[in-house]
């Protein structure tokens, strides 16, 4: 049984995709609807149609088991295999727990008296299945899968059937995206309603697989009441209504923003030059590179559009900047990348009224001299450290990776955490998480690449007046975009940081049209 490639992937995807919620919010917003009247057997029986629906359209009839728990995810899973027993599906089922909710037990009363079979924990090791989909425990499961139960788990996994899973693959955290104690590896993962916190957690990244959102009609009203706001995933729709591509047709290049680049040194120069191609790509209108003097020929003759500064140099690093340079004269700054802590720029551009970026070595430069020093900047701050930055900058901050990124944000900047879902914290603002990556920017200069392109968005946003907080998430998003579209056609292993800094523009173009 194979899934039928050609359907579209978001027939059900009619809600705002942006939304992200943990298992306390998922409650309260299905409570909302049940107080207001919503029958939980209608809403078992709508989502459950759905997802037969999703079903039957990538898999063809075949041999099918069906693993449901004693909850409302087992229920949705035994409304499942009824639906596929009706359209000749051959359909298995194993309940492995007892203690069935009311509702499910009459789920699998009429089951069993379709005749669909029924079998012992012990049997599935000996199924041979086409498919496997997974209702054991949907959101909001706490205690960790043991014992027989993990055995069971373990004999699913090892079956070598693709597997769908319900909602969560059972065994994964709705929250943190830990497995709890072990887990369902699902080949697609069927998200209902709204999407789980888990969906933007590195570590359930293994577990998910391909995810798909089985919307249901929740109304807006059941989300505006939650006490804190959702998380927010970065979607092409949020991008490409933030991101500065429309201009005047009387503009001119100081409208579009002037950004100014500090990086680069006698030992890491390949970083000025990444870093500056990839500003470049932003679109920014005017562009300068702030370099070791002994860099600047090399600057100026491979981005022969930028202005490029030759600054003091001490023990192969930028020493100070020329005399006379007026910082005021920029709309952004981006500071960091190839710098080496030898460099001695870092106090000078906090001293600023403009947005800045740190990165690589500003960030290395800034555990020196204290993070906390950022509470006293009154223009905005962004911070893009990967996870060994990041804990050298918050070593006492722990929780899951969009726990610390808010925690961190406290320090009165904008935090993005790097990783396979960056998360991009505000201060007592939106957190927003970049649902989709690929490895292949494990790659030397890749985070050069996303300084350059973050860096010039919000010299961009600055120079128009518009909130410049929109570059830090927009960016993310087309940097993993960028590399993803190279990588379907290169391997994870051929998205170099060059090709990417030079691609970024049209593969945006590609991935959100003209």
């Amino acid at each position: 049984m194979t899934p039928d490639q050609t359907h579209p992937p978001n027939a059900y995807q009619t809600s705002d995709q942006s939304i992200a919620v943990t298992a306390t919010q998922m409650q309260t917003i299905e409570s909302w609807l049940f107080d207001g009247g919503m029958p939980v057997a209608a809403l078992m029986e709508k989502v459950s149609g759905r997802i037969a629906a999703w079903l039957t359209e990538r898999y063809a009839p075949g041999p099918v088991l069906v693993v449901a728990g004693p909850g409302h995810n087992g229920g949705d899973a035994l409304v499942v295999a009824r639906e596929l027993h009706h359209r000749g599906y051959t359909v298995s089922l194993c309940l492995p727990l007892g203690q069935l909710k009311e509702l499910t037990a009459q789920h699998f009363s009429y089951a069993k008296a379709l005749g669909i079979a029924v079998l012992a924990p012990a049997a599935i090791a000996d199924q041979t299945p086409a498919l496997i989909v997974d209702g054991l425990f949907g959101f909001g499961l706490s205690r960790p899968i043991e014992g027989e139960l993990a055995q069971l788990v373990a004999q699913i996994n090892a079956l070598g059937a693709p597997i769908v899973s319900i909602d969560l693959p059972s065994g994964i955290h709705t929250d943190s995206g830990a497995a709890l104690g072990t887990a369902v590896r699902a080949e697609h993962t069927l998200c209902l309603g709204l999407w789980k916190r888990a969906f933007l957690q590195d570590q359930a990244l293994a577990y998910l697989g391909n995810a798909t959102l089985i919307e249901f009609d929740i109304p807006p009203e059941a989300i505006s009441g939650l006490s804190q706001p959702p998380l927010r995933r970065i979607t092409p729709a949020a991008v490409a209504a933030s991101l500065p591509r429309r201009r005047s047709p009387t503009t001119y290049k100081y409208r579009e923003g002037h950004l100014l680049l500090v990086c680069g040194s006698q030992k890491y120069l390949g970083a000025a030059l990444l870093t500056g191609l990839a500003a470049r790509a932003s679109g920014v209108g005017m562009l300068t590179i702030a370099v070791p003097e002994v860099l600047k020929p090399l600057i100026a003759a491979q981005i022969p559009d930028a202005v490029t500064l030759g600054c003091p140099t001490e023990a192969g690093a930028i020493a100070a900047f020329p005399e006379g340079i007026d910082l005021t004269r920029y709309d952004a700054i981006a500071c960091g990348p190839g710098l080496t802590q030898q460099a001695q720029v870092l106090p000078a551009v906090l001293e600023t009224d403009l947005p800045l970026l740190l990165d690589a070595d500003g960030l290395n430069l800034l555990v020196q001299l204290d993070v906390q020093t950022l509470a006293q900047r009154q223009a905005y701050t962004l911070l893009t450290p990967h996870t060994g930055e990041f804990q050298r900058l918050f070593p006492q901050v722990e929780g899951d990776r969009i726990a610390q990124a808010q925690a961190a944000a406290s320090c009165g900047a904008t935090v993005l955490l790097k990783g396979a879902c960056a998360v991009v914290a505000q201060p007592e603002g939106t957190t927003w998480v970049n649902p989709q990556s690929t490895p292949a920017l494990a790659r030397g200069g890749s985070g050069d690449v996303l300084t350059g392109l973050v860096g010039g968005l919000m010299a961009q946003l600055a120079a128009r007046g518009e909130p410049v907080e929109a570059a830090a998430w927009c960016g993310a998003w087309w940097h993993a975009q960028a590399a993803l579209s190279l990588a379907a056609g290169r391997g994870v292993w051929g998205v170099d940081a060059h090709t990417l800094a030079t691609q970024l523009a049209p593969l945006l173009s590609e991935r959100l049209g003209q």
